[in-house]
């Protein structure tokens, strides 16, 4: 009878063990009931616009340490939230306007027979110089901060960032990355369009998160 109760424990505590580095290391929550929306989309002329280039200042920011990252504080440097607060700068500046330039270039490059436009069309490859800028300016921007993240491995050998979504933020770099790859390469919206999806989760998980607040 004890040998059961102990075999009981033990596999409570295992479960409860592995449902917090599942935390860690798993994807994306979801929105609940009392996540705030996402910005309003921005307006026709934000969607032509070259953005200027972020320049880090001191802010109050802060990071988060909600249950489980209350646990890996002890791992997070001062380099981790330096990054984190820049990368966050950018963030609520530009990442909702740039994600919607994305998605209208995306959409601008489906011609009427479904395939993409010739970019010698229209003002398509103005739209694509533009866009395409954007995004490698955030790449440039975020890469040495997003690669400077801590990475640290749970009991399990699986790899996660003690800090609070600086795994979000790192993938949502590597997706961008793989956006304008594709953009500047000519790629289908199709083609580019698993990477655009991928992006816009990453950055509304953010957004969710109020990290950035």
């Amino acid at each position: 009878m004890r040998d059961r109760i102990r075999r009981g424990a033990a596999a409570v505590g295992c479960a409860v063990l592995l449902s917090a580095m599942a935390v860690l290391t798993g994807a994306p929550s979801g929105a609940g009931p009392g996540d705030s929306p996402l910005p309003d989309p921005p307006s026709d002329s934000d969607l032509i616009r070259a953005f200027p280039v972020i320049t880090p200042k001191p802010s109050a920011w802060a990071p988060k340490f909600p249950f489980p990252y209350d646990q890996t504080r002890n791992s997070v440097t001062d380099a981790d939230i330096t990054a984190m607060r820049e990368m966050c700068q950018w963030y609520n500046a530009q990442y909702a306007t740039l994600s919607a330039q994305i998605d209208r270039l995306q959409f601008n490059r489906i011609g009427p027979d479904g395939k993409d436009y010739d970019y010698t069309r229209d003002d398509l490859q103005q739209q694509v110089d533009i866009v395409s800028g954007n995004v490698g300016q955030a790449v440039n921007f975020l890469a040495p901060r997003a690669q400077s993240l801590t990475h640290a491995q749970n009991p399990f050998g699986d790899s996660y960032f003690p800090i609070y979504k600086g795994e979000e933020f790192y993938k949502l770099w590597e997706q961008l990355s793989n956006v304008n790859n594709g953009i500047l390469a000519h790629q289908a919206d199709w083609f580019t369009g698993p990477s655009v999806q991928k992006a816009k989760r990453w950055g509304s998980d953010i957004h969710r998160s109020h990290v950035c607040e």
